[in-house]
């Protein structure tokens, strides 16, 4: 009699892979700034380069079994089959597009897997949905579980009748929301006409000056103008700090767009000189020339923020380094490396003032701790009552999104 040996069916690994896990795993080199590379690289992947990435998130996650990867790893061309088909899922499905300057295909004209008609390599870059998939994949490693905000929901000092009630109630005056407190109004009418009987028609003589209404927290939209430092620094002296940065201008995009409809973010890079960028961008970008403007990043955010029209607005600022730069009158970059400059100081906190007179308030996240920038930051926090954090890249995410949602008071160092 014959003897039968079945084993279970697997499909192709390629199609077994969770694609969503591969990119999130795969997102500090999608996000690449430039670290470790040349300073005139571009920001654009080779196919090589997504391999390398692809097998680095398989080696240093689980999203594949053991098994399956020994089997991959102890085969070439089953690997390199592997690899051009993940990479080709990803295509597909939105996550990465060929680069607006890339020529050729996909095809494989002389066994590389990259060669364009023309001999170029093909380039790729991340997509408008990787960028959006990566933002919400940030906002929920960041802060976890959110509880849902409705509309223009942002804590202020003021107090409003609404529906939710969250503070003391009030006597009632025109205008006011209806959201009544019934037991007070009662008591009111009964302490007034000092009777618990019913009027003729079977209800108690309420009175206008009875009413008593419900207070909430009064909810106020906002304006935010992310301002990014991509200076050379962010990726100088031993780690990564323009990605973390990236990672959370991209995930606060997302908290906006989901949680509060009501408000807007718009992002600007300053380096040399400083420009508003899309957010569909923003993951494109790396870090740029060698300077800081400050003052120049300030007055691009002020003519953004010009045009909202919010209850609130805020400059979120992201450094970490003084102020070496400046735009001159005639367009001419004025340059100090060595910062403190007193002419440059001084301009960048003329701007931190006309701030404070439209009522921008800045928040400043420091990632570096001289005490001539925690000086220069203080004094901004003080100039326009906003917040100076000193965090690091890998808390940087934390800090700006409790700030933004739970707007803390804290004392800047």
């Amino acid at each position: 009699m014959p003897r039968f040996t079945y084993h279970k069916h697997r499909p192709n690994l390629w199609e077994d892979l969770d694609l969503s896990e591969l990119v999130n795993a795969m997102s500090e080199f999608l996000l690449g700034s430039g670290f470790g590379e040349p300073a005139d690289g571009d920001n654009q992947a080779t196919q090589d380069d997504l391999k390398d990435a692809i097998i680095n998130a398989l080696m240093t996650s689980n999203l594949l079994p053991d098994e399956d990867l020994q089997k991959l790893f102890s085969n070439e061309d089953a690997l390199n089959e592997f690899l051009e088909k993940v990479i080709e899922r990803l295509m597909n499905e939105g996550f990465i597009q060929t680069a607006q300057n890339g020529t050729g295909s996909m095809e494989d004209t002389d066994g590389q897997g990259e060669a364009g008609g023309s001999g170029a390599p093909v380039k790729f870059e991340l997509s408008e949905k990787g960028t959006d998939f990566l933002g919400y994949r940030a906002l929920r490693e960041l802060m976890g579980a959110l509880g849902r905000s409705s509309f223009g929901s942002h804590d202020t000092q003021d107090l409003s009748t609404g529906v939710d009630a969250s503070g003391p109630s009030k006597a009632y005056e025109f205008g006011d929301t209806m959201n009544l407190d019934v037991s007070e109004t009662l008591l009111n009418t009964i302490r007034r006409t000092r009777s618990l009987e019913f009027k003729e028609g079977g209800g108690l003589d309420v009175g206008y000056e009875d009413l008593v209404v419900r207070q909430t927290e009064y909810r106020s939209s906002c304006a935010t103008v992310v301002m990014l430092d991509c200076s050379h620094s962010m990726i100088l002296y031993g780690e990564d700090r323009f990605t973390p940065a990236k990672k959370v201008a991209l995930a606060l995009s997302h908290l906006l767009r989901t949680q509060y409809p009501g408000d807007s973010l718009r992002v600007v890079l300053f380096h040399d000189s400083a420009e508003e960028i899309p957010l569909s961008l923003l993951g494109k970008v790396k870090v740029g020339p060698h300077y800081t403007n400050t003052r120049e990043g300030l007055r691009v955010a002020q003519r953004i923020l010009a045009r909202e029209r919010k209850d609130m607005k805020q400059i979120v600022m992201i450094t970490d380094g003084k102020p070496t730069a400046l735009t001159l009158d005639d367009g001419r970059i004025y340059r100090n490396p060595f910062g403190l400059d007193p002419k440059v100081i001084g301009l960048t906190l003329k701007e931190v003032i006309n701030c404070r007179r439209q009522n921008i308030m800045i928040n400043t996240f420091m990632l570096a701790r001289d005490y001539e920038l925690m000086a220069f930051v203080s004094k901004v926090s003080e100039l326009t009552r906003g917040k100076a954090y000193f965090t690091s890249p890998y808390d940087l995410g934390e800090a700006v999104l409790m700030d933004f949602l739970r707007k803390k008071r804290t004392v800047a160092h």
